[in-house]
């Protein structure tokens, strides 16, 4: 998700802030579910899963909103 930045730094935003670590560990398992509905391994109909994609992405754009204002 953060793949311009430097892990060192995100795991300092993750230790600091814990809206941030609360929506990373949301977004990491929001990931995860997407990804099993997609191979098949987790059965899930086809809203709940757009519903699920669209979650994440919100998460994502959050924290990746998150991540820019604490470098100011």
């Amino acid at each position: 998700m953060f793949d311009d930045q430097s892990q060192p730094e995100i795991d300092a935003l993750i230790d600091s802030n814990r809206e941030f670590k609360q929506l990373y560990q949301r977004h990491k398992k929001l990931d995860k579910k997407v990804m099993d509905a997609e191979l098949g391994v987790l059965p899930i109909d086809p809203t709940t899963l757009a519903q699920m994609k669209r979650e994440k992405l919100a998460a994502k754009d959050q924290l990746v909103r998150m991540y820019a204002a604490q470098g100011t």
